[in-house]
């Protein structure tokens, strides 16, 4: 098959073990300085020259080199400026070394390589390269997941250098390779990958797998870990690299380093202009009255005779020649020292902002940074501050504190703050062993079932196990089920084990739907121990409402209590349950089909939103509010902000109550 090798092409491939593939594809080095050794004279000056105080400045130089115009010497303004020049250009050239200075730490970051018996620079990853990512280490470039060391082929990722989220992300290996996790299995590895160009969409891909012996199936958005996100609660994963240097997306969508001009700059150059309207009136009604004065007393005076042929004879040229002198007799309208005494008070800031022990955070290690010294003086005039709650009030650490089911209300909380109804539990004890005439345990089930936790052996958690979960609401959802007696225990590749009061249950997994932004839930479709097809799933209450059966006894209760809890602050998520028949699964099968939704195995990637095509609809279990942590320290950094009279805009219904 013949190589595309542009990254303008529409389609790419890279072929395992194969060390020509990557000819023709960018190397894995970065740069994102603002200058270049070669362009840093042209570039500085072009954005140095775009202010109008230095314009300014500039022509008063050039003004001043006609001989025998400048009244006051060649060099009393030429001076000042180179040295205003040579400040701004210290101070680029110092700000520029930084960057400089953090991409040759990341291009200098070793990683081990399949084709190489010792690690390797990050900039030496070629495209088509096999590489090998520890826990807690950053992606050296785009890969495709093959395998990792989790049996199942799951890993978690942190993407907040992408898109500021804090939550780990699941990823999972590609089905084809999911198997292969010792080095001799990848060297055998033969086949090929196909894929799109380069481009900066960070949650789509689209290409396919083609491994010799085995059909070829789709690489999804699942199955990519891009460069910036780093691995987290995962020993090792293996990945080929698709994109390198500035051809991933993290880089794609960086942009060159703008001109960053602060708003007293743009009112520097707004009475810049003013400034030298008033010069430029003042020195034409100087000219006119020199020339009008001088044709009038010429005769008089034989100086003023030969000044006058001088200037070239006729009345505009003297005129012309009187405006230059008095426009550079006059420039101290504006003076140079201001632009000087600026740059050198903006370039101390930076040096004290950087120095700030008030703005040092123990936990990460880190001081503040000022990356550009340029706009230290809007600090001072921030006058709103927009905000969201999650993760500014709270630090995405989720509380349960009550749940509803059918109609009724859960809150008992134990000493140390946790949910453990003793009246929920005593409730589950007591009913009938089967799960089909109580509303509370279909309820649990479906918190200890519809998610993708995984449960981890940790010696350190009290009790032996501990939960990874994409996001805390999961997490705290999988928790407080295991409180009240139902103990998500174990996840292998198509089940899940739930201990109900003592006894397992296992339940075969069919098909997994995550959560996107436009189903707004997340459904799973299981085997149940006793055989039955069931589609459980959560989700925002607009969205599960609108798909419940009709009539559904429940609804108006349940929006009373939506209501109530969306008063109180909390997060609210609505469970409910469906019966499926063995035909409309089958419907459901034959509606997406396993090469467009899936990388294999029981997990569907596509947004197929499965509830609309089952009939009758499912029914309504209750209801799970969950507040949050709030953030240490907040009551205290809004009492600092709001003592500068700065206005704060929070975009959520729940700020009073958080704040309290």
């Amino acid at each position: 098959m013949k190589k595309q090798h542009s990254s303008a092409d529409v389609t790419r491939t890279i072929t395992f073990n194969d060390p020509s593939t990557s000819v023709g594809f960018p190397v894995n080095y970065i740069s994102t300085g603002k200058y270049t050794w070669l362009n840093f004279i042209f570039k500085f000056l072009w954005e140095q020259f775009r202010k109008a105080v230095n314009i300014y400045f500039l022509v008063i130089v050039i003004l001043q080199q006609i001989p025998g115009v400048s009244p006051t010497g060649r060099y009393t303004t030429i001076v000042p400026l180179s040295v205003v020049l040579g400040i701004a250009a210290l101070k680029e050239i110092i700000e520029d070394v930084k960057r400089h200075r953090a991409d040759r730490q990341v291009n200098r970051r070793r990683v081990q390589v399949l084709r190489e018996a010792t690690a390797i620079r990050w900039q030496e990853v070629l495209v088509g390269d096999i590489v090998k990512v520890y826990d807690k280490e950053e992606f050296p470039a785009d890969l495709v997941c093959l395998s990792t060391s989790d049996i199942n082929g799951n890993c978690y990722i942190e993407t907040s250098n992408l898109d500021g989220e804090t939550n780990l992300k699941l990823r999972r290996s590609h089905v084809t390779t999911v198997k292969r996790t010792k080095l001799e299995d990848l060297r055998q590895l033969e086949g090929y990958i196909e894929c799109e160009g380069p481009n900066a969409l960070l949650y789509e891909f689209t290409g396919n797998m083609h491994v010799a012996g085995q059909r070829s199936l789709q690489i999804t958005s699942e199955n990519i870990l891009l460069r910036g996100s780093r691995l987290r609660n995962t020993d090792y994963i293996y990945g080929i690299a698709v994109y390198t240097g500035h051809e991933t997306k993290l880089l794609m969508n960086a942009h060159s380093t703008p001109l960053k001009r602060s708003t007293m700059d743009k009112t520097i150059d707004k009475l810049v202009l003013c400034l030298f309207a008033t010069l430029i009136a003042l020195s034409c009604l100087s000219a006119v009255a020199e020339t009008i004065w001088t044709c009038l007393n010429a005769k008089n005076h034989f100086y003023l005779i030969r000044e006058a042929q001088c200037y070239g004879g006729p009345v505009l040229g003297m005129f012309f020649y009187s405006l230059a002198q008095f426009i550079i007799l006059y420039n101290n309208l504006v003076p140079i020292s201001l632009i000087v005494t600026v740059e050198i008070v903006k370039f101390i800031q930076a040096i004290y902002i950087n120095q700030d022990v008030e703005m040092y955070h123990e936990e990460s290690g880190m001081g503040a940074q000022a990356k550009t010294s340029n706009l230290n003086e809007e600090l001072g005039q921030v006058r709103y501050v927009f905000s969201d709650k999650t993760g500014t009030l709270t630090c995405n650490r989720m509380l349960f504190h009550k749940c509803s089911i059918g109609k009724d209300i859960y809150d008992g909380m134990n000493e140390e703050g946790v949910f453990c109804d003793a009246k929920l539990v005593d409730k589950l004890r007591q009913t009938d062993k089967s799960f089909a005439n109580s509303a509370e345990k279909r309820f649990l089930e479906a918190m200890a079932v519809c998610h993708s936790v995984i449960p981890e052996v940790d010696p350190k958690s009290e009790a032996g196990i501990a939960y990874r979960a994409s996001s805390p609401d999961e997490e705290a959802l999988v928790k407080a089920a295991k409180k009240v007696g139902f103990d998500f225990v174990s996840r292998a590749y198509d089940k899940v084990t739930v201990v109900v009061f003592g006894k397992p249950r296992t339940y075969q997994v069919l098909n997994i739907l995550e959560f996107t932004s436009e189903r707004k839930r997340m459904s799973v479709i299981v085997r149940t121990p006793e055989g039955r097809l069931k589609l459980y799933t959560k989700g925002a209450d607009s969205t599960i409402m609108e798909r419940l059966r009709p009539n559904d006894p429940l609804v108006g209760k349940t929006n009373e209590y939506l209501q109530m809890f969306a008063e109180e602050g909390l997060r609210t998520l609505c469970l409910a349950e469906h019966n499926l028949s063995e035909d409309s699964y089958k419907v459901f099968q034959h509606i997406t089909p396993l090469g467009d939704h899936t990388s294999g195995g029981p997990h569907l990637w596509g947004t197929t939103p499965l509830g609309d095509h089952t009939s009758g609809g499912p029914h309504l279990w209750g209801t799970t509010p969950l507040g949050e942590h709030t953030s240490r320290g907040h009551t205290h950094g809004f009492r600092c902000v709001c003592a500068y009279v700065v206005r704060i805009v929070f975009l959520s219904r729940a700020l009073y109550s958080v704040l309290e």
